[in-house]
């Protein structure tokens, strides 16, 4: 109940809708008695009948009711869904305006065009022009038309699409007056949009993408296979056929019609399936398809013209869809250039395909010689990562692949500002081409501003927290509790030791994976990876690890530091935090002893700064400034999945740890070129931090999430 009365406050309009024509159903007994037969019907529909006899009200009262019982169903949903999305984006004042004006527009549009149609040979018109409708679908769908301005691309461009594709795809096979109305509604709803938010409709158009023509070859076949599935349906051939009745089409129709209709509906959404992935097969059997298909429609065109056969009109639009249909496969030729999945994984240029020693070293090599921006990027050498690598450049991206998704890791690694740039631009080229989905995880402000102006978008998955080390002192009383564990550590004959963890002797080593291992076994969930290492990323030789090792050479605590090759390369010009484990009996003050002594120990080296790394899914809000777009689908799934692993992994807690050490934050962003991909990236993050977890693991974070 209270979920209700939040909707009703928050939709008001469509609330008193939706109940308004619910009531007036019951009145008037239209919800199980057709309104044909009662003496309510002159008063409550609406068209070019109603409008001779002079009753103009009805266009207003007609859109209360219903002709026929069952159209109650797609009308009150209707209401809801398309209703209550134009109040919530254009808000109530301005629902009402797009719900009133598209209503009216269509309804008199629609008369008017079959008032000077009518009666002159052309059948459609002349039997509309006889019909009356009710009911409020041509003021929602408008609305819903006008409220999509408020969208974001790709969205906005993708909801017209489909409105567009619905109201034509009936009108020409349905026919019906309502359909008519739709068409009109629609139209007027796209004009108005802009104007209800305050600006001019935009008539420039952009040069198509390689998405858009993958995009439009793929709607092309899908609407065709939903005219197959219409067509065992359809009551009337619309305005471009002759009109048929339901007999005369039950005579036509045959069982066989419908078996073969639905193979050739699922043949065609296979295909369009592939032509949105730009499988060049796929491309290969649309043209010649296509080519076959319009051949055989201009041999029948000429026939027909021949003999003087009826259904003129209708055979031309057919060819017309085809040959645009052909149209876009010939100039869009370029986006259908991706293999199979089963050939690009035998293909060694395949971003699927699994890297190997010389490339790790390869990348490894390339870090310490260019350098990078994020201090994160140590690790991108890790053995779990592909690495993308164009011969004409210096650098690389690392990335794994899941759910379809190449999930960059860090910004890309290059020489220069603009060579990294230019990298992210040819890394995603590159996986559009194997029919993948490109995003970067982790990255900085900078390739953040490199991927918004390429048109990707930009949101924050996390905070690092790093540490300016020549004015490091632990002095005054927000140091309290790292003073706290120096003392305590010191009073216990608890030392610090750093070093290679692969150089020290085996015993340590050992007591490392132990700690670690019963660390794992304690969280109840696998291992987590991705930007998490472990103790096999603490071996290698250029991470340091820091032990907090008492008397009897028992070990209390653990941390690893991966270098930090700053722009231009050389040296480590600092370290990052990886690794942190802790004896469950042992030292209390482990990590704060740890953390405070590597940052001394640095600190007399030299180095100027020491990050502290980044908590994943443990984020704060943009600051001022970064770009602020409706991330809902994605915002959700990362708090969610945030509060699961909590109780498990504690990420949020260790944001609030880490701020025992004053570090100052930079956000880390999570880059991406499309909206639409947010719940395949979401599911690509998951896999990526829980590559072990097996479906009872899952099932252990969603009741943790519910609880």
């Amino acid at each position: 109940m209270s979920r209700l009365r939040t909707v009703t406050r928050r939709l008001p309009l469509t609330s008193t809708l939706v109940v308004a024509v619910f009531v007036l159903s019951l009145w008037s007994r239209a919800l199980w008695s057709p309104l044909r037969g009662q003496p309510l019907r002159d008063s409550a529909t609406y068209g070019l009948p109603a409008l001779h006899q002079g009753s103009w009200w009805t266009v207003l009262t007609g859109a209360f009711f219903a002709v026929e019982p069952q159209q109650y169903v797609p009308i009150l949903l209707g209401l809801m869904i398309f209703g209550g999305f134009t109040e919530w984006r254009l808000g109530t004042l301005r629902c009402a305006v797009a719900l009133l004006s598209c209503h009216v527009v269509a309804v008199v549009g629609a008369a008017v065009l079959l008032e000077v149609t009518r009666d002159h040979g052309y059948e459609w018109t002349t039997a509309l022009s006889l019909v009356r409708d009710a009911g409020p679908s041509a003021g929602f769908l408008g609305a819903a038309a006008a409220a999509s301005v408020t969208l974001t691309p790709p969205w906005r461009g993708r909801v017209r699409t489909l409105l567009v594709a619905y109201v034509v795809l009936f009108v020409i096979h349905m026919g019906a007056l309502a359909d008519l109305e739709h068409v009109l509604a629609v139209g007027f709803g796209l004009l108005l949009g802009p104007f209800l938010v305050g600006r001019a409709p935009s008539l420039t158009f952009r040069h198509l993408t390689r998405r858009d023509f993958r995009l439009l070859a793929s709607g092309f076949f899908l609407v065709a296979a939903a005219e197959v599935l219409l067509r065992p349906f359809t009551t009337a051939d619309g305005p471009f056929a002759v009109t048929m009745t339901p007999e005369a089409r039950a005579e036509q129709l045959t069982q066989t019609d419908i078996v073969l209709g639905v193979v050739q509906a699922v043949l065609w959404l296979w295909l369009a399936r592939s032509l949105y992935k730009g499988r060049r097969w796929a491309w290969r059997w649309a043209v010649g398809l296509l080519v076959v298909v319009i051949v055989i429609q201009i041999l029948n065109l000429g026939y027909m013209v021949v003999v003087g056969e009826r259904g003129l009109l209708a055979a031309g639009w057919e060819l017309l869809g085809n040959a645009l249909g052909l149209s876009v496969c010939l100039v869009g030729r370029h986006a259908f250039r991706n293999p199979s999945v089963r050939r690009a994984r035998r293909t060694s240029g395949s971003l699927v395909a699994p890297a190997d020693d010389d490339q790790r070293s390869r990348a490894t090599r390339l870090l310490r010689e260019e350098g990078t921006v994020n201090r994160l990027a140590w690790m991108t050498t890790w053995p779990e990562n592909r690495w993308f690598a164009p011969p004409s450049m210096h650098g690389y991206v690392a990335y794994r692949v899941h759910a379809g998704v190449a999930l960059g890791l860090c910004d890309p690694v290059g020489s220069s500002e603009e060579e990294r740039s230019e990298l992210l631009g040819e890394f995603a080229n590159a996986v559009h081409g194997q029919g993948l989905v490109p995003c970067l995880f982790t990255v900085t402000a900078e390739t953040s501003r490199h991927a918004r102006a390429q048109g990707w978008h930009s949101l924050q998955v996390a905070e690092e927290a790093w540490i300016e080390l020549p004015t490091l002192d632990f002095v005054g009383k927000s140091w309290q509790d790292v003073r706290t564990a120096m003392n305590q550590a010191a009073k216990l004959g608890i030392r610090f030791r750093i070093g290679p963890l692969a150089d020290m002797p085996r015993g340590i080593q050992m007591q490392v994976k132990a700690i670690s291992s019963e660390w794992v076994e304690d969280k109840g969930l696998p291992e987590m990876g991705f930007t998490l290492g472990g103790v096999d990323e603490a071996l290698d030789r250029s991470v340091r690890v820091g032990l907090a090792i008492d008397g009897d050479s028992t070990v209390h605590g653990i941390t690893s530091w991966m270098p930090f090759h700053a722009s231009g390369g050389g040296d480590p010009a600092g370290w990052t935090l990886d690794v942190m484990r802790r004896l469950p009996r042992g030292f209390r003050y482990s990590m704060e002893f740890l953390i405070a002594s590597a940052c001394v120990t640095f600190k007399e080296e030299g180095c100027p700064v020491v990050s502290l790394s980044g908590a994943p899914l443990a984020r704060t809000s943009p600051p001022a400034g970064e770009e602020s777009l409706d991330r809902g689908t994605l915002d959700s799934f990362l708090d969610r999945l945030g509060a699961s692993l909590e109780p498990y992994y504690g990420f949020r807690s260790l944001q609030a740890f880490k701020s025992k050490f004053q570090p100052r934050y930079e956000p880390l962003y999570l880059v991406f070129p499309d909206e639409a991909a947010l719940p395949r990236i979401g599911l690509a993050l998951s896999r990526a931090y829980l590559p072990d977890a097996g479906m009872r693991d899952f099932v252990t974070l969603a009741r943790s999430s519910r609880g």
